[in-house]
């Protein structure tokens, strides 16, 4: 399965951005997918995921309120709408696919599929 994570820019704090994680080739219906992201210096963390039969969707607690995971499944595409963005948002951005259980939906390590990442840069 290959990614193609998209709509990253340039936002002032407040604003909003839609990142994007399309598939090609394959249909993304049957797997779970999340968005993570890692800051210069810093670890990969967990965003957002979402379960791959009835939806069920997770997010970190810095984002929660504000980050909106959803799926299109017609469109073999997976997105992430971020609201009220902060500069500690700032990151790049990468869209992964393939969790092997639910209960892993937050680790990286469980994922079998990741796109390139694409850069959110939120200005104070």
């Amino acid at each position: 399965v290959q990614l193609q994570a998209s709509g990253g820019g340039l936002v002032q704090a407040g604003g909003s951005l839609r990142l994007s994680c399309a598939t090609s080739g394959r249909t993304i219906s049957p797997y779970r997918m999340g968005w993570f992201r890692q800051a210069p210096g810093k670890e990969r963390e967990f965003v957002a995921a979402i379960a791959g039969s009835a939806g069920n969707t997770y997010y970190a607690d810095s984002v929660k309120g504000r980050f909106l995971i959803s799926r299109d499944n017609a469109k073999n595409t997976m997105y992430l709408q971020m609201n009220t963005l902060k500069p500690e948002d700032t990151a790049v951005y990468y869209c992964a696919a393939g969790a092997t259980e639910e209960w892993l939906l937050r680790s990286s390590n469980a994922y079998m599929y990741w796109g390139q990442g694409t850069l959110v840069t939120v200005s104070s």
